[in-house]
Formats: C-alpha cells, structure tokens, sequence
C-alpha cells in the first residue's frame, strides 16, 4: 500500500477526495464512517447510470446516517475513457487505486470478441484475485418476467472467478504452443487434429474449497438453508467432478456441526431437515438449468465452477427480469469490486435512457459489504416502490399496462424521491422508569 497521505495522492491526476481507506481484517472489510470508494464510470450507458447510482447511494446513505458517514467518491479510469485520455484501457494508477483504496464500483466495460484486448473485467479478477463472484438473484414486484412465478426464485450464487477456462491459458491454431501441445497429447496416448486451437480448463482444489467455503459461510450467516453444488463431474471427472468431491470435504470437515448432507436427509431424517441445519447437495449442471427453472423454491445458495456460474447467473436473472435489475459482486480476502452485470449498450448509450438498476443494486451489495444495512434497506425499499408504482426505464415500461417510461436521471430521481428514513428504534425501558 502507498505510505504517501490520502490528501496528498493523486491517481491519474485526479486529487483523492477528503475521507478514510477501508481495511481488512482476516477478509472482511473494516470499513471507516468517510470511506473513500474508487468508481469506474463505464463504457456506453455507463457514465448515465454512474451518475444515477451514486445520487441515490448518497442519499440513502445521508437519511440513514445523517452527517456521521459519507462516501467519498473517487473517479478512476477503465476502458474507453482511459484508453482515450491516457493510451490504455486499464492504467496502472486504476489498478494501485483500487489496491490502496480496497473496495470498488464499476460500469460496464466493453471487451472485442474473438481477438483484440482481454477482458478488462477478467483482468482485475485475477489481478486482485477477486474469486467469489456473488449474483444474488430475487425477484421484485412488478418487474416484467416471462416465468410465471418469478418470486419463487431467491437465490446467491457463488461463482469460482479466477480459474476454469476463464484462466485465458489458450493457444491459437497453428501457433507454438499450440502445436507443441498437441504434440505431448499424442505422446499421452490422445490424437488432437492439427488444425485445432486449445483452451485449457484447470481447477485447483484450493480455489474449489475456498469458494464452497465461501457459499456455506454465507449460508450460515444469513440463515439459508440449503448450499447446492453445480457440477458436470460426470463428464469431466478431474476438473468437475473434483470439484464436487473437494466442495463436499470442505462441508464434512469444516462445516459437519451445520450440515445435511443430501444421502442422509431421508436415510438419517425422514426427508425432514433438523432445525437449525444446512441442507447441501448437489446437481449435475444441465439439470440445474432444468430444476432452477421448474423447482426454483427449492434452492438457496448455488455454489460452481466459473463457466457454469455465468452461464447460471444470467438464466436465473432472466427469470425475474434480465440483466438490467441484476447486480454482482467480485469479492476477494482485501479487495472487492461491485459491477454492473450487463454490457454496455452502444445502441442507446447517450440517450438518458439506460436502466440504472443493475449497477445500483451492486452498489446496495456494496453497501451491505461495509456494514451498512440500513442505508442498503433504505435503498431498496425505494427501489420497490418505484417498480410498483410502474413508473420505471422504458426496458421495463414497454412489458407493463399503464406504465410511465422514465430517462434514467428521472428514474433515479423518483427512487430519491420515494426514499424514507428508516423508524429510529425505541431504546429499552429501564426497570422503575
């Protein structure tokens, strides 16, 4: 971390605003009253729903604690904006700010397919080795959906974030590596066409357990009671199928006083779970998209390897409305950064007429993260409001009957303005008062 003072050190020339650093002890933030957060604006409609963000995160922050916490906002560079203002896309000084500063927020960013730069956002994972991806996934009323009980879905997912095939260890057809590799395969016995490019796909079993470690610990603390292990281990015995077997020893180990395992709950409970206990079980990937879909009720927490986790994440948020009301996390043991999880619209971008709501829920996790739960409730329950009020984003207004189609600043304006101050608790009686 810089040794120089916070008022004294700029990152990309820009002056860091008056406030204090979040800092973490054994993996959880220690968060100040006047925590200094870097955000990333964005690419496309990020700048727009940027803006509409951090007005309300202000706010609900403001009404719940008055003048003794304040976020000091602290712009950083990413994408576009950067590569345009100082010649690349992800500049070192982003990079020393989030360290130094610890927990982040960032719009979408925009990454070619098929060639060209890597992935931005895969980048700072791994950078940072933010390895819990966490997409919580719920339903709120009123939001257009095309299921038919989409408040049947609740559920987190914990998605391993640094390994898998998104580790990025590929080689191009015709390349070096790629025909020295096929070379030691046909060495192994295993005949691989010339004209192939590989991917490897790679699973440690640290990076397993830490993130089903991670999924039950979440289970715990906020009283879910069941943690399901995705997997196509029946297919792929050494990476997912592994990681089955590591997840469920993380649970006998370390978690047997909380758990249920699936074998036992009928042979040992009569199919009934013990009060007070976790249910974990698990289902083979393709059959979880099936059962997420027509059994949703039964799940809670999800825990998975990193394909099946963005496959999964997306599914389940189109079934309570899309990407555009589904917010993510990238957490890690001294960094975390909150995400819009769509993309950048190019299409629209400029026109006020973006849904904020993906990157302003992960700005409510964001906010839970630090400790501060009633400014996140205070968010929320305006956000509920204004969906049911129908008045919302053109996205959403065109799938409702009398709905009133908002820009995104005027979204975010009647969000403020349906925001109270939560009732202040009574504080207890004393005996003979």
């Amino acid at each position: 971390m810089n040794d120089q003072p916070v008022s004294a050190r700029t990152y990309n020339n820009v002056v860091v605003p008056t406030g204090e650093k979040v800092l973490f002890q054994d993996g959880d933030p220690v968060t100040p009253n006047h925590p200094i957060i870097p955000f990333i604006e964005g690419d496309g409609i990020g700048p727009e729903i940027s803006d509409a963000t951090r007005l309300i995160l202000d706010k609900a922050v403001s009404l719940a604690y008055g003048p003794d916490r304040s976020i000091a906002w602290l712009e950083i560079f990413a994408g576009d904006k950067a590569k345009e203002t100082f010649g690349k896309a992800l500049p070192d000084d982003t990079l020393e700010a989030i360290r130094d500063f610890g927990v982040a927020i960032k719009g979408p960013l925009g990454t070619p397919t098929g060639g060209g730069m890597r992935s931005l956002n895969v980048t700072l994972r791994q950078h940072f080795d933010l390895y819990r991806c966490v997409r919580p996934v719920r339903y709120f009323s009123g939001v257009p959906s095309v299921v038919k009980r989409p408040k049947d879905l609740d559920v987190v997912i914990f998605r391993e974030n640094t390994e898998d095939v998104y580790a990025g260890i590929e080689f191009k057809m015709g390349s070096e590596g790629a025909v020295r590799l096929i070379e030691v395969l046909k060495e192994l016995g295993t005949i691989v066409r010339d004209d192939t490019g590989i991917g490897i796909k790679i699973q440690s079993k640290f990076g397993a357990q830490r993130i089903v470690r991670a999924a039950l610990d979440y289970a715990v603390a906020h009283g879910r009671t069941v943690v399901t292990i995705v997997h196509k281990g029946n297919i792929q015995k050494f990476t997912e199928g592994a990681f089955l077997e590591w997840g469920l020893e993380v649970a006998r180990d370390e978690f047997g006083d909380k758990v249920v395992f699936e074998d036992d709950l009928w042979s040992k409970h009569g199919g009934n779970l013990p009060e007070g206990k976790i249910l974990v079980n698990s289902r083979i990937a393709d059959a979880m998209f099936f059962e997420l879909l027509t059994k949703s009720s039964k799940f809670s927490v999800i825990a998975t390897m990193n394909l099946n986790g963005d496959y999964l994440s997306d599914a389940a948020a189109a079934q309570v409305g899309g990407l555009g009301i589904a917010p993510g996390a990238n957490i890690g043991d001294a960094c975390a950064i909150f995400e819009a999880t769509h993309g950048t619209a190019p299409d629209i971008a400029g026109k006020g007429i973006a849904n904020p709501c993906s990157l302003l829920l992960s700005g409510v996790m964001m906010l839970e993260y630090l400790g501060w739960n009633e400014a996140a409730t205070i968010a929320v329950k305006a956000i509920e409001k204004t969906i049911r009020a129908k008045t919302v984003t053109g996205d959403l207004a065109r799938f409702m009957t009398n709905a009133t189609a908002l820009g995104t600043s005027d979204f975010a304006n009647a969000v403020v303005g349906n925001m109270k101050a939560l009732p202040k608790r009574r504080k207890p009686v004393k005996s003979g008062k």
